[in-house]
């Protein structure tokens, strides 16, 4: 049976890509090369903002001048660490069920695509390493530098839409580990906004920005949609 969702939108790091802090580490360790300190616990809750957006907001919370070199710094060392770490690394892995579950969506005639916090120079690297446009897992992509305006705002869900040439918002489903995504899902209107418990937030900081599911697996979500 068809489902009355035309389209997917799902995160990477921690949502469909496994995270053990991989992506926080990184930025910790670019803010403290320049003389920043910071720890993981400060980093989590800004996981799935565009990360020159979260650069800034980590500066402005230290009572640090925000400048466009600064964050510049920051950012193109956290970048270079994570291309690093995307293409070498052993633990770059599809969380549990995620291959299992596009190929669910796609069962069902329902578009694929991720969006990410991430510029888009880091996804490239995640996908390639991945394989999954080659592997038809799933369909389209956008990072938040594509964009005029990174999560929470709806211009990466916006696009998707145009790319999948789906009109109807109502018949987009968006699934996050993060506040962000949350909101951004929200903030779009899509007609089902789902977190895992795989990622940066927990069952009960999620559960805080209320969507409409919350749950530890994707496959999981298979009985919703």
């Amino acid at each position: 049976m068809k489902s009355k969702f035309k389209l997917a939108v799902l995160d990477i790091a921690g949502t469909t890509v496994v995270d053990k802090d991989f992506v926080a580490i990184s930025f910790v360790q670019a803010f403290i090369h320049y003389g920043v300190d910071l720890s993981v616990e400060e980093i989590n809750p800004l996981m799935g903002f565009k990360k020159t957006e979260a650069i800034a907001k980590v500066l402005s919370s230290k009572n640090i001048e925000v400048s466009e070199e600064k964050v510049k710094l920051i950012h193109d060392l956290f970048v270079a660490e994570m291309i690093k770490f995307y293409s070498n690394s052993p633990e770059v892995e599809a969380i549990s069920g995620a291959e299992d579950f596009f190929m669910f969506l796609k069962s069902k005639d329902i578009v694929v695509t991720l969006d990410s916090g991430f510029p888009r120079v880091i996804v490239e690297v995640v996908l390639d390493r991945l394989q999954w446009l080659e592997k038809g897992f799933i369909d389209h992509y956008i990072a938040s530098d594509e964009v005029e305006k990174g999560r929470p705002f709806p211009f990466m869900i916006n696009e998707l839409m145009k790319r999948a040439d789906v009109q109807d918002v109502k018949s987009v489903i968006k699934i996050g580990d993060t506040m962000v995504d949350i909101q951004e899902g929200f903030m779009s209107g899509c007609g089902l906004v789902a977190a895992v418990t795989t990622g940066a937030y927990t069952r009960n900081e999620l559960a805080v920005y209320a969507p409409h599911h919350i749950v530890d697996s994707l496959k999981e979500l298979e009985q919703f949609i």
